[in-house]
């Protein structure tokens, strides 16, 4: 009878297992609320014609045919505008963010602080700093700093509209972004080269190793790819979500012409100024699978195996 009263008792594991799982436990619960749920809400909004008086009506796919065969915004301008802004940016910033992170690693403590912090300062005050200084940099009329030197340099003969001309308005959105672009990847990439050990790189210069380049490929690459792989998710996230810049840029939504339309303001049109949320929530759907589609590949790139 004793030893049938007696509660089995948790082995050592057991009670690790359990720790684990109570530690975990908030992160899973606000990752399901505010990742998986909304996500699948997303994913079953995208089927439905809702235009956020009426109950949603189901229609299955027909928003996503809709996308792919007859909505030419989306195909002529949205979705070639966000290729050529993510293959130029998403590269450029990450490139831009390891090379300077290996210059500043290079120099002593105190200067390689200050010169993080004016680096990475621009990508926390983006919004302010585009409605202020690039918007006067680029301004229409002859007060504009770009067309003021351009005009006392006879380059041209009268101010040029750069924020409402289709022709210039990707290109603006792509230099301000880049001026930006140095976030918390190039943090995570500054702390990755100045946590490698130099005492590999004396090994590796006693082994054959001659110069700068090759320490880059063979040691200081390989060491980091954890700060890289993050770095380019990051890159991706940022790239692809990107949309305000062009708004704040130009001052209205869509932008001239759609000529700096990407997808994440075609979801805002649709969603927030035209009202159809189901076709919203359909863009919306294209637009995570093609985060995850890149970032996988940058998985597969920087990802390790342990």
């Amino acid at each position: 009878m004793e030893n049938a009263d007696k509660k089995p008792r948790l082995n050592v594991y057991q009670i690790e297992k359990r720790n684990a799982f109570l530690f975990l436990l908030p992160y899973i619960l606000l990752f399901t609320v505010f990742i998986i749920v909304p996500i699948l809400m997303a994913i079953l909004l995208s089927l439905t014609q809702f235009d956020s008086v009426n109950f949603p009506k189901f229609v299955l796919f027909k928003n996503y045919i809709y996308l792919f065969t007859r909505d030419k915004v989306f195909m002529q301008q949205v979705l070639p505008n966000t290729i050529k802004f993510a293959l130029i940016v998403g590269p450029g910033g990450y490139i831009l963010s390891f090379f300077l992170a290996w210059c500043l690693a290079q120099i002593p403590h105190r200067p390689r602080t200050v010169l993080a912090i004016i680096l990475y300062t621009p990508s926390m005050t983006m919004g302010i700093a585009m409605a202020v200084l690039w918007r006067v940099i680029f301004s229409g009329n002859e007060a504009g700093y770009l067309n003021n030197t351009l005009l006392n340099l006879g380059l041209i003969n009268e101010p040029i509209q750069w924020l409402q001309s289709p022709q210039y308005i990707l290109g603006i959105m792509i230099v301000v972004s880049l001026w930006g672009s140095l976030g918390v990847g190039f943090l995570g990439m500054l702390s990755g080269v100045l946590n490698i050990n130099s005492e590999l790189y004396e090994a590796a210069y006693i082994d054959g190793l001659k110069n700068r380049f090759q320490e880059i490929i063979y040691i200081t690459i390989p060491m980091m790819k954890p700060q890289m792989l993050f770095g380019a998710v990051m890159a991706v996230v940022s790239t692809f979500s990107a949309g305000a810049i062009g708004v704040q840029l130009t001052g209205s939504n869509p932008t001239p012409q759609y000529a700096g339309q990407l997808i994440y303001n075609h979801i805002e049109d649709f969603g927030f100024i035209q009202y159809e949320m189901g076709y919203a929530a359909a863009v919306s759907v294209i637009l995570l699978l093609l985060v995850m589609l890149v970032s996988r590949i940058s998985y597969r790139l920087f990802g390790t195996r342990d």
